[in-house]
């Protein structure tokens, strides 16, 4: 009974977390993708504190599937999150929207109709497994776009959050799926209750420490461009020189052409700390992701390449690799990104104009 009550408070408390921090992100950055999605993983995180439960083997009523419905789904936004949070150039599709309405309405009809014919234990596997696959996904992203994150602020956050939101998500579905139906007892509830309600509030304190703008920078504010915020900055002598130094590193060299090219390949260039280098490209030259910009200069030649008319038969392949993308569908995406046109409508306008 003692259990039971401390499961409840615990659980009560993270709620109540949650919402306050989901309000709190609305007000600040509600008008910022990866602020909105923020709330919707705060929110779904609150219902799935209440509706968690191990060792489960009762039939779900039907006015709690909805909310395990929308705790299912969270899997889905937590992966979005990630995805907005670290990928300057991400955005929501329509399809993102039709797999977490997927995601949900599986949750929702496992739980109304295919657990009664199959077993709760069935059920419970199924739905967790769906759930670990996004989790993973998540981390996935995390680590892959971690050495291009030019934000040091969000470059540590980033670890804390997405590593405790998804060891707690990884090990709540590993518990979940192999404690199934075996009626566990109490201890193991209010155990889990108690490390959610640790990871809630840990993420809350650290989320307090960092400046909000720069896990949710204003959808207004606009990048710098790199003269321009290498001439106006109030940067020292020796920043203004490497900026001098990577202005011919990138404009005479052309090393974004370069295979595999990293921020340490260029801070090996340039002969100072890496730490220093992704400081001055994002303070002084006012990017936050070094792929975004390694891809505007390797845009710019390919701009320059499809606007001349000497080159109108080289195919857009052949200008991509020489630009330096490895494929035809990265170098797509980010022209399409950078312009608002498709490298072949691009070429097409400046034919039509000249």
């Amino acid at each position: 009974m003692l259990l039971s009550t401390f499961d409840i408070a615990l659980r009560g408390a993270t709620v109540a977390l949650l919402l306050v921090l989901a309000a709190s992100l609305f007000r600040s950055f509600g008008t910022v993708l990866a602020g909105r999605l923020a709330v919707a993983v705060a929110v779904g995180s609150a219902a799935h504190a209440v509706t968690s439960s191990i060792g489960v083997t009762s039939k779900v009523a039907p006015a709690v599937a909805p909310v395990i419905a929308l705790s299912t789904g969270n899997g889905v936004v937590f992966w979005l999150f990630t995805r907005a949070l670290f990928e300057e150039t991400f955005k929501l599709r329509w399809w993102h929207a039709l797999v977490w309405a997927a995601v949900a309405a599986f949750s929702f009809v496992n739980c109304m109709w295919l657990a009664p014919a199959s077993g709760v234990q069935f059920s419970i596997i199924t739905v967790n497994i769906l759930a670990l696959g996004f989790i993973v996904l998540a981390v996935v992203q995390t680590v892959a776009s971690w050495s291009a994150d030019l934000v040091e602020g969000r470059r540590r956050i980033r670890v804390f959050i997405v590593s405790a939101a998804a060891l707690y998500g990884g090990l709540n579905a590993v518990l979940q799926i192999s404690l199934s139906g075996g009626g566990a007892a109490d201890l193991a509830n209010t155990l889990n209750s108690a490390v959610l309600a640790a990871v809630v509030a840990a993420i809350a304190i650290a989320m307090m420490r960092v400046d909000g703008a720069d896990l949710f920078p204003a959808a207004a504010v606009g990048k710098a461009d790199p003269i321009e915020a290498a001439i106006v900055a109030e940067s020292s002598a020796a920043d203004r020189k490497l900026i001098d130094a990577l202005t011919r590193l990138m404009a005479d060299e052309r090393i974004y052409r370069h295979d595999n090219v990293t921020i340490g390949t260029l801070a090996t260039k340039l002969a100072i700390p890496e730490y220093r280098l992704r400081r001055l490209i994002n303070q002084r030259l006012g990017y936050r992701n070094f792929n975004v910009f390694l891809n505007e200069h390797r845009i710019a030649e390919a701009k320059a390449a499809l606007a001349d008319p000497s080159q109108a038969e080289v195919p857009v392949i052949t200008i991509a690799m020489d630009a330096g993308f490895q494929s035809l569908g990265p170098f797509n995406r980010a022209f399409k990104a950078i312009t608002g046109v498709t490298p072949t409508g691009y070429r097409r306008l400046k034919t039509s104009a000249a």
